[in-house]
């Protein structure tokens, strides 16, 4: 091979070891929410017969892997739970409201884009059980001001009576969807439930729905769906908000598991 060739040979073969390398170290896919900071907490451990039950830590942590995989970075999710020392591998920080707050707070700071909230515990008409201390309407909307601002913020309480948050945080840049009405019970709190009724149902719309005011939606008819199938009354209504600036946005933001 003559000198010239060689040379072309090494450079294109350099070139070509460099893209690989470049591929080998590119970050994960890019999307709309790749930029979001988000919480999952688990505000409670016993059911409501005051018994153990796993079903908002099951919640909080396959709803945190189920919107990582919608889109979502892993560096930015944080969960909590009533009693961390029980998921080591997960490594969630405890659940009071403080420690929500500031960890809200780190998160929000590097990840601008938006925030994504979701609390699911029992509730009360004051407000949800966060560990030792009841988070009210008022101290929700506080902590989002300070921390998200005035970003795309989507916020889901999954409690009972948790429709008393919405006229609190509602806003033109946030949506709000709670598991019930102001004045009615959710369900699925059990001993033997794996999820709370509605976390079950954001879980299974997540692979079909286009985006968040779809999400929202869809988990609401499922819940109407199976209240009516297990003859539960009075029902829950889940009760969503959307903002008008960010009724404008969401249909620009596709959640990437529905996508695929």
């Amino acid at each position: 091979m003559k000198r010239g060739a060689l040379v072309a040979a090494i450079a294109a073969w350099l070139t070509l070891a460099g893209l690989l390398a470049l591929a080998q170290a590119a970050p994960e896919e890019s999307g709309p929410f790749s930029n979001w900071a988000a919480v999952f907490v688990a505000g409670d451990w016993r059911a409501h017969s005051g018994g153990p039950s796993e079903a908002f830590d099951n919640a909080r942590h396959d709803l945190a892997e189920a919107f990582i995989a919608a889109g979502f970075s892993r560096q930015n999710v944080r969960e909590f739970s009533t009693h961390p020392e029980r998921y080591p591998d997960g490594a969630p920080f405890p659940s009071q409201v403080q420690t929500i707050a500031n960890e809200l707070a780190s998160l929000a700071d590097p990840a601008k884009t938006g925030c994504l909230v979701y609390f699911t515990s029992h509730g009360s008409p004051e407000g949800a059980v966060v560990g030792a201390a009841l988070l009210t309407p008022a101290v929700a909307k506080r902590m989002l001001d300070l921390t998200c601002g005035t970003r795309p913020t989507v916020v889901v309480m999954s409690a009972c009576f948790s429709g008393v948050f919405v006229p609190a945080l509602a806003g033109p840049n946030r949506m709000v969807l709670t598991a019930a009405r102001r004045d009615r019970s959710s369900f699925g709190c059990g001993e033997s439930d794996r999820y709370p009724y509605f976390d079950a149902c954001v879980l299974e719309s997540m692979g079909k729905a286009q985006d968040f005011a779809a999400l929202g939606r869809s988990a609401i008819a499922c819940v109407s769906r199976r209240e009516k199938e297990e003859g539960l009354a009075p029902a829950s209504e889940p009760q969503i908000s959307i903002g008008g600036e960010l009724r404008l946005e969401l249909p620009l933001m596709p959640l990437r598991s529905a996508r695929k």
